[in-house]
């Protein structure tokens, strides 16, 4: 099976399914020389793990992450980083009746028709709960940007759910009220009318969709590269690999449709408008300092396909969740009948309150890549010292040390 691996120099590569032994992940291409914290990863994860509140599903998984390489004494090696995330609460008995007949909208079938077995359990390795190893990769690419001199910030909420949308809400707004609330929106009126609906589909047996806007502040000017490596074209690609989204769009997206070219068209100025000392080679005219930036950002921060230095920004959109308890038809192959079934078990009667630590993860991962690649970050060690080995985050020896003299390891004439 391929289409496991994420990334060009800073690069994830997960394996796992919902009810196997365990989640886990191989992160390779993180620079030397970062304080990894893996309380900071668990801080993420525990905002993506089941059983948080009652519109999540009951699944109760701890979701605790263990780091078992890539790291000496706390600070990275710069070899690859390995996580590992235990299952501890499957349940697979309520999925044994779908093993030949596959849930609709699912990828049951799917899966079975491309490899002729799947692990059906959960859903085996098309579970959403897969996203856990991307959560992970992503609380490692963001302790990479914060260390670095780059002062890139990443924040999502849950704009809309159902016909319920947030009203304008500003970066800052999204820092500080997101997380106050069970569905993640920033606007707290719209978050309780977000909540009530989805309370409503729940109790009704059913589920419903909605959206997601991200933010990305402080990212440099001139990341990506045209065509098939441009910026929205590998972001594009980290979210619609998201289970159950089936849209993405930046900057004004779908409104670009019905834009004229005269109002989508930004003339261009410079950041900072005050003249410097110097004349202009002609003598009469004050140079402008600063750098040239469009005027607004309609284009999500994006033009042809490269970074401009403005805010990237766009939305995504999950469906409704398909596991739902109504009855519903189906077909077993083995016996060859026609069935109705229900699907019951814990599940989710909307994703994207639980989605918001998955899309700051992938965006997090295609900036910090997209950072290495074009060297604003040095892909060897974050210090950018190369041929410099005496360094704070070097390990010592103990033999160095009088005070661990008993501690160090004994050769075999010392024995």
């Amino acid at each position: 099976m391929n289409g496991n691996e994420f990334g060009r120099l800073f690069r994830m590569t997960t394996y796992g399914e919902s009810h196997g032994e365990a989640m886990g992940c191989t992160v390779s291409g993180v620079p030397a020389g970062v304080e990894l914290s893996e309380e900071e990863i668990q801080k993420d994860l525990d905002r993506r793990k089941p059983g948080q509140s009652m519109i999540t599903t009951s699944r109760g998984e701890p979701d605790k992450v263990t780091i078992n390489s890539g790291i000496q004494d706390g600070y990275t090696t710069g070899t690859p980083i390995g996580m590992v995330i235990q299952n501890k609460d499957a349940r697979s008995g309520k999925y044994e009746p779908f093993i030949t007949a596959p849930r609709p909208s699912h990828g049951d079938y799917t899966y079975s028709a491309k490899f002729g077995t799947r692990n059906w359990g959960g859903g085996g390795r098309s579970s959403a709960r897969e996203t856990v190893n991307w959560v992970a990769a992503g609380g490692v690419a963001k302790q990479v940007l914060e260390q670095s001199d780059y002062d890139v910030r990443i924040k999502a909420h849950v704009c809309q759910i159902g016909d319920v949308e947030s009203g304008p809400v500003t970066f800052e707004d999204m820092l500080e009220h997101s997380e106050e609330n069970e569905v993640r929106c920033a606007d707290p009126e719209a978050a309780e009318e977000m909540r009530d609906l989805a309370d409503k589909h729940q109790k009704e047996g059913d589920s419903i969709g909605g959206a997601i806007y991200f933010e990305c502040r402080g990212v440099p000017s001139g990341l990506g590269a045209p065509r098939f490596d441009s910026f929205p074209s590998r972001l594009g690609q980290a979210m619609y690999s998201i289970p159950a989204v089936n849209d993405f769009e930046y900057g004004i997206g779908r409104e670009a449709r019905t834009t004229k070219g005269s109002e989508y068209t930004e003339n261009w100025e410079f950041d900072d408008s005050e003249a410097t000392a110097s004349e202009s080679a002609s003598g009469d005219e004050p140079r402008a300092t600063g750098h040239p930036t469009p005027v607004g950002n309609d284009h999500g921060g994006i033009q042809g396909g490269i970074t401009t230095g403005q805010p990237i920004y766009g939305e995504v959109s999950w469906h409704a969740p398909v596991s739902i308890p109504k009855t519903q038809k189906t077909v077993d192959w083995e016996t060859r009948e026609e069935k109705e079934i229900t699907v019951t078990g814990r599940h989710d009667p909307v994703l994207p309150p639980r989605a918001v630590p998955v899309v700051e993860a992938m965006l997090a991962c295609t900036v910090l890549d997209f950072m290495l690649l074009s060297g604003r970050i040095n892909p060897d060690r974050l210090d950018d010292r190369p041929g410099e080995y005496d360094t704070d985050y070097h390990p010592s020896s103990p033999q160095n040390d009088p005070e661990d003299a008993d501690t160090h390891a004994k050769t075999v004439d010392e024995e």
